[in-house]
C-alpha cells in the first residue's frame, strides 16, 4: 500500500485530504507542520507528500529544502497544494521534488488522487 504524508496546517483539510487517499486505497498520516513532517519522515518515509506551502510557524519551502539536504529523501516526490498556486512557477520548484502543483480554490478531490498515482506510476 502506497504511503502519503498530508502536511496541512487545516484540520479540516487535512481531514478531507486523508478521507479522500484512504477511499483511494493510500495509506495517509498527517503533520501540520514541517517540525512534525520530517519527524515523521525520519521514522518511516512515504512514497508521496502532500504539501501546503503556507503552513503555520513555516512555510512548506522550509521542509523541501530539508529534504533536498538528505540525499535518501530527496527523491520523494512531493505534490504542492496550495490556494497561491497562480503565484508559483512549477518549474522554479521541479529540484526540490515538487512534481505536482494542485490549485486548492479550484481543485476537486479527484484532481490529488489522480496526481498522487501520477507520481507513484
Amino acid at each position: 500500500m502506497n504511503r502519503v504524508l498530508i502536511v496541512e496546517d487545516d484540520a479540516w483539510l487535512a481531514e478531507h485530504y486523508q478521507r479522500v487517499c484512504k477511499r483511494a486505497g493510500f495509506e495517509t498520516r498527517h503533520a501540520p507542520n514541517a517540525v512534525d513532517a520530517m519527524m515523521m519522515i525520519d521514522d518511516d518515509a512515504p512514497e508521496v507528500i502532500i504539501l501546503d506551502m503556507l503552513l503555520a510557524a513555516t512555510t512548506g519551502l522550509t521542509l523541501l529544502h530539508e529534504l533536498q539536504s538528505y540525499g535518501d529523501l530527496a527523491h520523494i516526490p512531493v505534490i504542492v497544494c496550495t490556494n497561491s498556486a497562480k503565484d508559483i512557477d512549477s518549474a522554479l520548484l521541479q529540484p526540490y521534488g515538487v512534481r505536482r502543483v494542485l490549485d486548492k480554490t479550484i481543485m476537486h478531490p479527484d484532481d490529488l488522487v489522480a496526481a498522487i498515482r501520477s507520481v507513484i506510476a
